[in-house]
């Protein structure tokens, strides 16, 4: 009942705002059409990259481009920044060894990446990745710190008087109990990837969302930059609801705990 009554709420605020739209622009004209798209504008260059192709492809071709940049990204920022963000919360040794270099490291924002990644990597996509990667990392770092440091000593403490062997303490009480402040991290890491690969695709690019958007602000078609805006704003939905789903099938007993 309740998930119904949101979805409801989510369409009504949806409608209100396309009827906002058709209202500034087409209706009353007091936003111009140079400075944001009417819907038929929107509507003929949808149509337009989508039948005929823009910027060298079709939307297909250009939004598969750019979510498979997003999920190597991301998968590589995961499988090294989850770890490593666990060792870190376990291990004092480790924390005091990898932490300096981190806390350097975390306030560089993404994109200062950029040139750095193009020197090593030079224009193609493995650059792109890197910078991707770089976004993602740090998200997962942080929150798998966290999570582990939320575990509470005497359970860390009984497992070791226990005699529990490495591997299994990791695999049924330290990663479990940081699973919920992992998957936040998750998200957060998902969500700067796509954030920052608009701006990794604007230099040297051949394909992908960030090209459109880049060729259509030169071109001053407003129309076609609401399209790549929207299409990078749908994959993102996506695959967080892809995500979403998977936290909730590996956190199910922490949702019936809850219950």
């Amino acid at each position: 009942m309740i998930g119904r009554r949101r979805t409801a709420i989510g369409f009504a605020t949806l409608a209100i705002l396309i009827l906002l739209w058709f209202a500034l622009t087409t209706w009353t004209g007091i936003v111009s059409a140079g400075r944001f798209p009417r819907p038929a504008d929107f509507w003929f260059s949808l149509v337009q990259i989508t039948t005929r192709g823009y910027a060298g492809g079709e939307l297909f071709t250009h939004a598969l481009h750019s979510l498979v940049l997003v999920v190597v990204g991301f998968s590589v920022a995961v499988t090294t920044g989850v770890p490593l963000g666990l060792w870190m919360g376990w291990n004092r040794r480790a924390e005091a060894a990898v932490n300096p270099v981190f806390l350097i490291i975390r306030p560089i924002p993404p994109l200062a990446c950029i040139p750095l990644a193009i020197l090593w990597l030079g224009l193609g996509d493995a650059a792109k990745i890197m910078v991707i990667w770089f976004a993602a990392f740090v998200p997962s770092v942080i929150n798998s710190f966290s999570g582990v440091r939320t575990i509470e000593r005497p359970i860390i403490e009984a497992a070791r008087m226990l005699g529990t062997p490495p591997w299994r303490f990791v695999a049924e009480i330290l990663v479990p109990a940081a699973a919920p402040m992992i998957f936040t991290g998750l998200r957060l890491s998902l969500q700067a990837a796509w954030t920052t690969l608009v701006a990794a695709e604007l230099v040297g690019a051949l394909v992908g969302l960030g090209l459109v958007l880049n060729m259509a602000q030169q071109d001053i078609y407003p129309g076609m930059i609401l399209v790549g805006m929207l299409a990078v704003g749908v994959l993102g939905f996506a695959t967080t609801w892809l995500l979403g789903g998977v936290e909730r099938r590996a956190l199910a007993w922490n949702m019936a705990a809850e219950r």
